[in-house]
């Protein structure tokens, strides 16, 4: 059948023949091109703008802030972004006027012909100077959002449990993350048009109705009159889940004062400069710990930077909080964070969305913990994980698909982690090893190795009650000829959505994969299935795609058939199934155990439906004169819960581990004054195919039952371990516990003297 296999994607043949259109490939009869005209300082009072009266503006449509009918913001949690600046610049790149031309040379051209008038203001530019109240700059205490966790005797828990036994020592630690880029293929783009009463937005998006609500209230239109249709769409990673609203706003200003299409697509350096990017971390970590490292109390302090504007900024430290302990047992914590705001672009969701930088953070705490017992970090991590009968964090008792022991097991099984740490450490005495490739200019001196571990889970799904206020919906209808067409608002953004849901249909139905279509994510057509975010799409959507499914089948051959139809057969059984009158469609929302018990407001009970889980172990070899640092070996066991693709899902697992991996050591954004530094794709760096070592990933299926045939959602779980597992690797090869990302020769030359940064 189809589930468990690999078929050919869905949407192959038209990205490789070029048939499949992107928005850059899209054509109107009449479009104008926009662009946009940005604040150049970090901080100002807008007090208006001049056009250049030598300039020849015939054709030019010009918009600003007084162009909005609508109330000056762009929906997403907090209304306080606008659409375009009509008072305070914020941050730079900030977007203040709009125009419009006949072409994009032009367009541009008019835009050097707008002279914005800015009053300069102090800016705060960092978040450790704004939590102490800088400015304010952002309400009265620049706190964009605040949250705190306790379980047992949460708060002072630390030094209470110190005080209560004389054998527990204490471990803390800071621990830092810098911003990371999502760098997708393709940079945000938007074509906007009149469409009957209201517009119509196509673009390169992630969530089609997060738009659509943000366009009707600019606009005051009813959400009937906005259409938004998902162009075949080249990566998002978070990227594109809240920034197409803005864009589309900006698009559709233009459109409508136009009352002609107008296309925008940024290139690469405003898509760097002016996008949001993952929020850069300070976490502090106090423990008390057993002399055998029992972790007895964990306190955990969070700061993130969120930039200018609220964005998905509360939900990031949301779940970045509800990880602090990690996938380990603690019976006494107190997790608290803030995000504050800064005179920075807005930062807002990549992949992960808070875990990464607190897993990077618990498992370098980790390490610590057991160097300061004398422990095997595995076997250290191994003694605390969380098994069957547990509780998080949060008091969630885990009760079942807990694959902990399964992925230790399997990766350490794959490194031949106790057996290669011995011949790394007898090697490094002996002088270190031969390089294992050397590029020009490379001398041919030894190089130390080490061997990292990190062991971590990530929450699938909505936060407590998220699914359940959003009932996600799928709607399928049979046409006269037997196909199966499903509708849903989820995106395919590359992970493979367009093929998964067909395949679980079509497990489900008993049907060949070609008897069944999806309809492609178009608000006029299909219902609000939830935003394409949080692992959440196969997963939580997907188990609605089933139910509907099993819906039709029923309606069509009764409950009691399941398994393989023939397709002669069932076309019989469905025209006689309608000719009778039969109910053709079925909508269905997905459907949460009313046992699921969850307080928002203390952050207790079941966090999320389920966690998946997963190990990752690293090799690295470090040059001793340079630091430079290259990855050898990957190995990594991940809980998928049910491999419904296993090609599809071995991607997902092999290039989210390489985000993690260059999240570690060359991903750094620099700044001054507010503006990028680092604002183009040679300055950016992200790992290429030269980079990527070897990867031994095994995929462990630990079904959830909330899931299609078990799949749990794995699109965020690879980028979570990477990080700690190579900056351990780096500890063992050199004895640097470096703390801080990216690992760059620079930090790690300081780090290795007296003094240094560690």
């Amino acid at each position: 059948m189809a589930v468990g296999k690999s078929p050919s994607r869905l949407d192959g043949v038209g990205k490789v023949t070029g048939d499949a259109k992107y928005i850059d490939d899209i054509h109107h009869e009449g479009m104008l091109h926009g662009v946009t005209v940005r604040s150049e300082l970090p901080h100002a009072r807008f007090l208006g703008y001049r056009l250049d009266p030598n300039f020849d503006w015939d054709g030019v449509v010009v918009a600003d802030a007084t162009d909005i009918v609508g109330e000056n913001f762009v929906a997403l949690i907090v209304d306080d972004q606008p659409a375009l600046v009509d008072s305070i610049v914020r941050h730079r790149d900030e977007p203040v006027v709009l125009v419009a031309a006949d072409s994009r040379e032009r367009a541009l051209e008019a835009r050097r012909h707008v002279e914005l008038l800015l009053e300069a203001l102090p800016p705060v530019l960092d978040p450790v100077a704004s939590r102490a109240g800088a400015g304010p700059i952002w309400g009265e205490d620049n706190l964009i959002s605040s949250l705190t966790i306790n379980k047992g005797y949460g708060e002072g828990c630390v030094d209470r449990v110190l005080a209560e036994r004389a054998e527990a020592q204490l471990v803390e630690g800071r621990y830092e993350t810098g911003w990371q880029e999502q760098m997708y293929i393709e940079p945000q783009g938007v074509i906007a048009r009149p469409w009957k009463d209201g517009v119509e937005v196509v673009g390169s998006l992630q969530c089609p109705y997060y738009v659509v609500k943000a366009l009707a209230q600019l606009f005051q239109f009813r959400q009937e009159q906005v259409r938004v249709v998902q162009a075949v769409t080249g990566g998002g990673f978070g990227g594109k889940e809240d920034y197409p609203s803005i864009l589309s706003c900006h698009a559709a200003l233009l459109a409508l004062k136009a009352g002609r299409p107008v296309k925008m697509i940024y290139d690469r350096t405003e898509d760097l400069e002016s996008t949001t990017h993952r929020h850069p971390s300070v976490i502090h970590m106090r423990s008390a710990v057993g002399p055998t490292g029992e972790l007895l109390a964990l306190e955990c302090d969070v700061l993130l930077d969120g930039g200018a504007y609220t964005t998905l900024s509360p939900v990031v430290l949301s779940r970045a909080l509800i990880h602090g302990v990690g996938p380990y047992r603690c019976p006494h914590a107190h997790v608290t964070g803030d995000v504050v705001a800064t005179n920075m672009a807005p930062n807002g969701a990549f992949r992960g969305f808070g875990a990464p930088q607190i897993c990077f953070a618990t498992e370098r705490h980790m390490d610590r913990i057991a160097s300061a017992v004398g422990r095997d970090p595995v076997e250290l991590r191994r003694d605390l994980a969380l098994r069957i009968g547990d509780s998080t964090l949060t008091g969630q008792i885990l009760e079942s698909s807990v694959a902990s022991d399964e992925v230790l097991d399997q990766a350490m099984d794959a490194a031949n982690w106790h057996e290669r740490r011995a011949e790394i450490e007898a090697s490094n005495r002996a002088g270190g090893s031969p390089p294992s490739r050397r590029l020009p200019g490379q001398g041919s001196a030894p190089r130390l190795r080490g061997l990292g571990l990190s062991f971590f889970f990530h929450g699938a799904g909505f936060t407590g009650n998220g699914e359940a206020r959003i009932r996600g919906r799928v709607r399928a209808e049979l046409g006269s000829d037997g196909v199966v067409t499903f509708f849903s608002g989820s995106t395919d953004i590359g992970q493979g959505t367009r093929t998964v849901f067909p395949q679980i249909a079509a497990e489900t139905l008993g049907l060949p994969i070609d008897m069944v279509r999806l309809w492609e994510p178009d608000t006029s057509a299909v219902p609000d299935s939830g935003p394409t975010v949080a692992s959440r799409t196969c997963m939580v959507v997907g188990k609605v795609v089933e139910d509907c499914a099993i819906a039709l089948r029923t309606r069509v051959v009764g409950a009691s058939a399941n398994g393989p139809q023939d397709p002669a057969a069932w076309r019989q059984q469905v025209a006689s199934f309608l000719d009778q009158g039969g109910e053709a469609s079925v909508e269905l929302e997905y459907r949460t155990d009313d046992s699921v018990q969850w307080d928002n407001a203390t952050y207790q009970g079941e966090a999320y439906p389920c966690y998946a889980w997963a190990c990752d172990i690293v090799e690295v070899e470090v040059d001793p004169d340079s630091m430079e640092v290259g990855i050898v070996g990957f190995w990594s066991a991940q809980d998928v819960g049910k491999a419904i693709h296993p090609v599809l899902v071995e991607g997902q697992l092999e290039g989210g581990s390489l985000q993690a991996l260059g999240f570690a050591l060359v991903e750094e954004m620099k700044f001054e004054d507010g503006r990028l530094l680092s604002n183009r794709m040679t300055n950016c760096i992200i790992p290429t195919a030269l980079d990527a070592p070897e990867m031994d990933i095994r995929v462990v299926e630990c079904a959830y039952d909330g899931g299609p045939y078990g799949a749990k959602g794995i699109g965020e779980l690879p980028m979570d371990g990477g990080a700690p597992a190579v900056l351990a690797a780096i500890q063992h090869a050199t004895g640097i516990s470096l703390n801080s990302l990216p690992a760059s020769p620079e930090k790690l030359i300081r780090a290795s003297h007296p003094g240094g940064e560690l």
